[in-house]
């Protein structure tokens, strides 16, 4: 297969209500929060592009009836890789796809929130609690602090579509696009249905 044409699409993400991406705990925090986000190892929030492409293409999926990946369109089998065995054998395996991890921009982070109460440099706590409706109980040991991005803060990221021989750019810069909105309408992240992980993507244009 030979490799035709490269675009690149990248922008903004704008956190628009607490993003919370888990992350691993460090054994050693001493009343640290319960349940912390994902950062590098300088202790920045960041989004790993593994999160957004299963997020994107989840949605895509369900728009397309095909929650199961193997009854997926062509379209999206070739765009995000191809799950299992199919008949154009291995080259069909290069995914169009790339998406990279979208950093916090932290000079814009820290220039909104100078004089901030915030419970790290650069995350909130929340307190949550979950409660059993057959007996009115919490569960899980009553309440827990789970650790945010504030609403505000801005990730940078960045896709790169490659298409090969016979591949049709448009339609996938297009779908890619429609998943960009579908995900806005969704939510990144967990605890979504709590109103946790609003964004909103902010393209550059290109010619």
């Amino acid at each position: 297969m030979k490799l035709i044409a490269t675009k690149k699409i990248d922008g903004i993400i704008k956190v628009e209500t607490g993003l919370h991406i888990g992350g691993a705990k460090n054994s050693l925090d001493i009343g640290g929060l319960d349940s912390p986000v994902i950062k590098t190892p300088n202790g920045v929030p960041y989004i790993p592009g593994s999160s957004l492409k299963g997020k994107i293409r989840t949605l895509l999926a369900l728009k397309e009836s095909a929650a199961d990946f193997k009854y997926e369109p062509e379209l999206l089998k070739k765009m995000f890789g191809y799950t299992g065995d199919n008949k154009e054998g291995k080259n069909a395996q290069k995914t169009r796809l790339i998406f990279r991890d979208a950093h916090l921009n932290v000079e814009a982070f820290e220039e909104m929130f100078v004089g901030a109460v915030l419970e790290t440099q650069f995350t909130e706590g929340k307190y949550e609690n979950t409660i059993e409706r057959t007996t009115g109980k919490t569960k899980n040991g009553g309440l827990r602090q789970l650790e945010r991005v504030p609403v505000g803060a801005q990730f940078e990221f960045e896709v790169i579509i490659n298409a090969y021989d016979g591949d049709d750019l448009e339609a996938m810069e297009n779908e890619l696009l429609k998943g960009f909105e579908m995900l806005e309408n969704n939510y990144l992240g967990g605890n979504g249905t709590r109103g946790y992980g609003k964004v909103k993507f902010e393209i550059n244009k290109y010619d």
